[in-house]
């Protein structure tokens, strides 16, 4: 229970990417990292700690010298949601909210639940536009089924239109604006917010079940669970002569094609700097391995023939490793091997998982970040049901066995396989 707990604490206070970065960048400092600012030109002390954000993304690192390689584990930030329109009021016999799809969430699971707004917002002040985050806890919002009376195929397949079934109801009232309620969250005037960027979210606090509550049910599993044992993880791991190094992103669930995304020169020029010369970065890359961690399909109880018949990971079994001859997945033999020698060290059990071969899954962050960035890398996963539902399903174990395969990936020394 207190696994599930410390996890679902790290959830609530994560409604939005934005908000995950700035609460990771608060632990950091509570355990004694620097920010190093972006635009400006780093003085690294042996020992010393840092971490850098960029909106967000965030990397953290444990300056090493003389640098020799890097132990890295990537997860990412966002999750699918919906996300509030430029000009979000939208008016009628009921005031609704304006909003677009981000990512791809399974969208009937957003129906008939209570939702909370937050985001960030550009706010005017008497210095020029500051930016602040922002939830807004205290006003719920709900989009509405249409009753089986109304849709007599709703049971037999239903596709939500996103410019017409997606809109909560926001009052009965066509008067004032969604944007007046962020405006009072944040004890300012609604005229002064120049521009934002809001989401919908799930407020409600993930619960546990099952005969021993072995289970857990929470919003935004994929992939906060993998944020959160990274961290763990990374503050708890014992030193090596490695640098360690924690890359969380923003945008996978878009592409990662975005300034602070896996595809974006964030990791590479913090490599750069931390390496400081061209032949040092060369040697140190090539020394590295990069665990990349994302949620993995779990054998579903219903539909056991989507998985392949022997390679599928199941909840409660440990951490899958995931293949794919396309490289979706950025696992090969090398990265494979480097890690499986990290788990059997340690006794750590991993499963295997691939896709059916005419099931093409997605693509993760680590096959995109090392286009950027030419490192080894083992994709990895916590095994999880109804992944992109706004509820996702994991099992209690495997948050510990995550935590504990990082662990000790930032605790090993490894001898590259060539």
């Amino acid at each position: 229970m207190d696994t599930a707990n410390k996890l679902f604490d790290f959830i609530e206070k994560c409604p939005t990417s934005y908000h995950t970065a700035d609460t990771v960048a608060s632990r950091l400092s509570e355990q004694g990292f620097t920010e190093l600012d972006g635009e400006a030109a780093w003085e690294l002390k042996d020992g010393g700690k840092y971490y850098t954000v960029r909106h967000g993304s965030l990397i953290a690192f444990v300056y090493r010298t003389p640098v020799r390689a890097f132990s890295i584990v990537s997860a990412h930030t966002d999750t699918p949601a919906l996300k509030l329109k430029a000009v979000p009021d939208v008016k009628g016999k009921y005031a609704k909210i304006g909003v677009e799809c981000y990512g791809g969430a399974i969208h009937y699971t957003w129906f008939d639940r209570p939702l909370s707004i937050a985001g960030r917002v550009a706010v005017r002040t008497d210095t020029g536009a500051e930016i602040r985050l922002v939830t807004v806890p205290h006003l719920k919002v709900v989009i509405p089924s249409v009753a089986p009376h109304l849709n007599r195929t709703v049971n037999s397949g239903f596709a939500p239109n996103p410019a017409v079934d997606l809109l909560p109801i926001y009052s009965l009232s066509g008067d004032g604006s969604v944007l007046d309620k962020v405006a009072e969250a944040l004890d300012i005037e609604a005229g002064d917010i120049l521009s934002h960027d809001l989401y919908l979210h799930d407020g409600e606090r993930g619960v546990t079940f099952g005969k021993d509550n072995e289970l857990l049910l929470s919003s935004r599993i994929d992939d906060l669970a993998s944020v959160y044992t990274a961290l763990e993880a990374f503050l708890a791991a014992d030193a090596t002569a490695d640098i360690p190094l924690l890359a969380l992103f923003d945008n996978e669930e878009v592409g990662s094609s975005t300034a602070e995304g896996a595809a974006s020169d964030f990791l590479q020029d913090t490599v750069l700097r931390i390496c400081a010369d061209r032949n040092i970065y060369r040697s140190a890359v090539a020394a590295s391995l990069m665990l990349s961690s994302d949620g993995a399909h779990a054998l579903h109880p219903n539909h056991p023939e989507l998985s392949d018949p022997e390679c599928h990971p199941i909840l409660g079994g440990g951490v899958a490793v995931k293949y794919n001859a396309n490289r979706r997945y950025a696992t090969d033999a090398i990265s494979d091997a480097l890690l499986r020698e990290v788990a059997g060290k340690n006794g750590l059990t991993l499963q295997k998982y691939s896709n059916r071969a005419d099931l093409p899954g997605g693509s993760t962050l680590g096959s995109i970040a090392t286009t950027r960035i030419p490192v080894l890398t083992v994709d990895i996963g916590i095994p999880q049901l109804a992944m992109h539902s706004l509820k996702e399903c994991c099992a209690v174990s495997d948050i510990d066995a995550m935590t504990a395969l990082v662990r000790a990936f930032y605790s090993s020394e490894r001898k590259l396989v060539k």
